[in-house]
């Protein structure tokens, strides 16, 4: 082994060590620290930074437009008819305007003086980052005389001998370009980069997708701004324009679904609150002083029958999609305000328990939005509100205007109220039902008692790939079908008759059926947003009715309750319905392996089955014999033809299109009748007389 001199090691550590980076060269060392990657996520970082300054103007009432246009070379063009970015020279530095924006770091219009009160930009950072990291940017100034532009490679001015970025290039400070001559009412700012591929990975590149998303959500937060989205990459160019004058009350309509119960609702208001800042003071000393601002709450929500919340919101126009503290002062207001509203008008009485945030977000679209100057975010992602002043107003101000629409006298408002109410006290009732009915939905060993319904014939496997529940109309059918089943893995519910139409009736009314009560309590996944799929006690469940129009119907209002409040069954291909026979033709004399009982489902598989037979020279006896009901088979005939998984005939009641199947389910079995009359006329002249069962 070589021994290593002292002298060969520097232990030193002294100022000659320390590396300085100035200006834009910390973001080009460092560009993970400014825009999160050097992939496509950091390269589309970029692209939001130019666009949210055009946004920024419109925030101010100052731009009316914003274009994005990517073009074939790899570069993105950026146009906003806003004031434009100064052109005149800044006192302190004697660079002009659009040159302290794009090549100094934390510089801009955003930190105060009135320029913006509400931005998506805080830190003065977004075109001196992005100018840094791009191969060559060009900026144009439309200001009264003349259009007027500078161009930047690698955050350095100068002049480029051509249009592209490998261009020669000449260092040089100052706006080298002049262009035509600008009215005095027409101002704005076209920023185009291309990006460094010293810096970016190869395959990093602008998503056209990405970019309509955003200018779409856009549009909704910003009123009365046109986005428009242009992609000049391909062979065919794309173009998508965004604009929505009624603001978040369309974005809300836009991302709710199913069907409403509540219009759109704008809650609105504005408080000021009193922020401790550090400024510097005239003798160059940080010192704290309060600051009053302005907070200005929108808030647009609607309710529908499904249970799905789609919650988003927003700080001026910056998407928190964790929240902050402008969400938990919204959840709440809500929750109060259904709470305080539901007790004084008697829908809670004085021994049901408070609904709770779950209860109450059942069902809402909403989209809360804060506007403010200079927000506090936890991170730099800008992912969370952390402005404490924001949960106290925005629950004042939702909690006043909700509190007004829920207890309000018009006639209109309080139809909807009472409908909302209705449907929270359900979601409560749910709840509630639910986690009852998750404490006894497995089954109960010798030690512990079962809380299932006495008329359930249950079964002895807890194997959820065998156990099948035959839902049974009637308890004479019942009664052969107990003796029909293999009770190892098979179990009968009986139901009396038809069960309620659940389509049309509230969550409370499902749960005081004690039909549908018993379904939902003998599946054992609850019902709802609480469902468990996981949970469900039988592999199968089975619908057995008789095989005529009474049957059919109590099919449909099986499929309908599944549909409603089970639906992951029908998805999952979990639901089936039993096909029971109609006659039952007794061959006279059968021959050696000849059937003597021959089954049919239908009136023209009866005939095609008789002129076999007799073609063949087989007698049968007459009449047929023709099954009015489950009750009338033998358990033998019932098992051989219905319940033996050997010889049996199941259709699988399945779910391809949720939100159609939901519609047609509405349609069929829904409240407003003009349309399900339209449609039975309509296929009333489809139908041939003679095959109905009357």
């Amino acid at each position: 082994m070589t021994a290593v001199k002292d002298t060969e090691i520097d232990n030193s550590y002294n100022a000659a060590h320390l590396l300085v980076l100035e200006g834009l060269e910390a973001v080009r060392k460092r560009p993970g620290m400014y825009i999160g990657s050097t992939d496509t996520r950091g390269l589309m970082h970029c692209v939001w930074e130019i666009i949210d300054n055009g946004v920024d103007e419109a925030l101010a009432g100052h731009a009316r437009r914003v274009d994005v246009t990517l073009h074939g070379d790899g570069s993105v063009e950026v146009y906003d008819d806003g004031r434009g970015i100064p052109t005149d020279k800044e006192p302190r530095t004697g660079l002009t305007g659009v040159e302290v924006v794009a090549t100094k770091l934390h510089a801009g219009g955003k930190f105060g003086g009135g320029s913006y009160n509400a931005t998506g930009g805080l830190h003065g950072v977004g075109l001196s980052v992005v100018n840094a990291l791009s191969s060559r940017m060009d900026i144009d100034v439309d200001r009264s005389p003349s259009q007027q532009g500078i161009s930047f490679r690698r955050g350095v001015p100068g002049v480029f001998d051509g249009d592209k970025p490998t261009a020669a290039f000449t260092p040089g400070a100052g706006l080298s370009r002049k262009g035509k001559r600008v009215a005095k009412d027409k101002t704005g700012t076209r920023v185009r980069f291309w990006p460094d591929r010293q810096i970016f990975t190869k395959d990093a590149d602008f998503v056209y997708d990405e970019l309509v998303t955003r200018a779409r959500q856009t549009s909704y937060i910003v009123p009365g701004l046109e986005l428009v989205i242009s992609d000049l990459r391909g062979s065919e160019p794309v173009t998508e324009s965004f604009k929505h004058d009624g603001g978040i009350a369309e974005f809300a309509e836009f991302l709710s679904s199913g069907e409403p119960v509540t219009e759109v609702l704008r809650l609105q208001g504005t408080e000021t609150f009193t922020e401790t800042v550090p400024m510097l003071d005239d003798a160059g000393h940080m010192t704290p002083q309060d600051v009053d601002r302005d907070l200005f709450v929108d808030v647009a929500l609607r309710w529908s029958n499904n249970y799905d919340t789609e919650l988003r919101s927003y700080v001026n126009v910056i998407a928190t999609p964790k929240g902050g503290t402008h969400v938990s002062g919204f959840e709440n207001a809500v929750t109060k305000a259904f709470n305080d509203v539901m007790r004084s008008s008697k829908v809670l009485k004085v021994n049901d328990t408070d609904v709770v945030k779950d209860d109450v977000l059942e069902g809402l679209t909403a989209v809360v939005t804060v506007r403010l100057a200079e927000p506090q975010f936890e991170g730099q992602t800008k992912e969370i509100l952390g402005t404490p002043a924001a949960r106290t107003i925005v629950r004042k101000v939702v909690l006043r205007e909700l509190s007004a629409f829920l207890s309000s006298t018009k006639a209109a408002d309080k139809r909807q109220s009472k409908l909302v109410m209705e449907k929270v006290a359900g979601a409560a009732k749910t709840r509630i039902a639910a986690r009852t009915h998750k404490e006894t939905q497995r089954r109960k060993n010798a030690l512990e008692s079962s809380a299932l319904p006495a008329k359930l014939a249950d079964c002895r496997s807890n194997d959820n790939d065998r156990t099948e529940l035959f839902i049974v109309e009637g308890d004479s059918a019942l009664g052969t079908a107990k003796l029909a089943r293999n009770s190892e893995f098979q179990a009968l519910l009986p139901i009396r008759g038809k069960i309620l139409n659940v389509q049309k009736a509230s969550v409370a009314d499902m749960l005081k059926n004690t039909e549908c009560a018993s379904i939902i309590q003998v599946v054992g996944a609850g019902s709802g947003r609480t469902f468990d799929l996981e949970a469900a006690r039988y592999g199968r469940i089975i619908f057995m009715a008789d095989a005529d129009s009474d049957g059919s119907h109590i099919r449909c209002l099986l499929a309908t309750l599944f549909m409603k409040y089970m639906p992951e069954l029908l998805r999952e291909g979990r639901v089936y319905s039993a096909v029971p026979p109609l006659h039952r033709i007794e061959v006279m004399q059968p021959k050696k392996g000849q059937e003597k009982y021959v089954y049919t489902y239908s009136d023209d598989e009866l005939q095609r089955k008789l002129a076999e037979l007799k073609k063949k020279g087989m007698r049968v006896k007459d009449p047929v014999q023709r099954y009015k009901g489950l009750g009338e088979m033998d358990a033998d005939q019932l098992a051989e033809t219905t319940m033996d998984p050997r010889h049996r005939t199941l259709r699988r009641i399945t779910v391809d299109d949720a939100e159609g199947a939901a519609q047609i389910f509405e349609l069929l079995m829904g409240s407003d009748v003009a349309p399900r009359k339209e449609f039975i006329v309509q296929g009333a002249y489809e139908i041939d007389a003679n095959t109905l069962d009357a």
